[in-house]
């Protein structure tokens, strides 16, 4: 009896069980690694990044690109960004000399390393029907991402300000941008900080509008997952 070509990127469970399994334990890992470097970087006392939370994106980065598949040019420049900024901050640890230039540094490849993942992820399952576990971890872990890139752009810009980057604050710190980042994504606005300046209102507002256009396209690719499920023949 003849079969029709699989379809690309384990479009259905029947004909990929184990890449599907592997995408998914790999989505999985993903959101470990993301919930170990949100901790990291919600301990910081400071502004300042954490080297070691870093080092955990720079894993979770790896990890995504292997779950994706991400080309190979795209993955050589990254990881030649990520790398170099991963060595200066291990070197910068280890012998005590820490400085506002690696504080940017870091904030910046950790921008680059947040941005890129979650692009790979809605890259490779805008190619994929149906619904499964791998596409609501893969949704929620590009959501996740998304809204901790945005953390570190509140942490880039507070790097360049004299003043605190939230009003009615003493100090900045990594774990209040990184709470302020989620409830301007989620549009929860519990109003305990407010970003000074009308440039980071701005981000903020480009935020809470990312994160709704966000849901939204992540609602329709479920439906239409859930869809394709429906229309698809059984087979017998």
């Amino acid at each position: 009896m003849n079969r029709s070509p699989h379809p690309p990127l384990g479009a259905s469970l029947d004909t990929a069980d184990s890449a599907w399994t592997s995408r998914a334990v790999g989505y999985a890992v993903v959101l470990l690694l993301l919930g170990l470097s949100y901790g990291l970087c919600a301990a910081q006392p400071s502004s300042d990044p954490s080297p070691w939370a870093f080092l955990a994106m720079l894993v979770t980065v790896a990890i995504v690109f292997r779950v994706t598949r991400a080309r190979a040019l795209v993955q050589r420049v990254v990881w030649v960004v990520l790398s170099t900024a991963g060595a200066a901050a291990l070197v910068a640890t280890f012998l005590g000399t820490g400085t506002p230039a690696l504080a940017v540094a870091l904030s910046a490849a950790s921008m680059v390393a947040l941005l890129v993942a979650p692009w790979a992820i809605i890259a490779h399952q805008v190619t994929r029907r149906g619904l499964d576990v791998e596409a609501l971890l893969a949704a929620i872990t590009a959501y996740i991402l998304v809204g901790m890139f945005f953390a570190f752009v509140y942490n880039l810009a507070s790097q360049f300000l004299s003043e605190p980057l939230f009003t009615g604050t003493d100090k900045d710190s990594l774990g209040d941008q990184l709470f302020f980042s989620f409830t301007a994504l989620t549009t929860t606005g519990y109003g305990n900080l407010i970003p000074d300046g009308p440039g980071m209102q701005a981000v903020a507002v480009a935020e809470g509008i990312t994160g709704q256009l966000f849901l939204i396209t992540a609602v329709a690719r479920i439906m239409r997952g859930a869809s394709a499920q429906r229309a698809t023949p059984t087979p017998v």
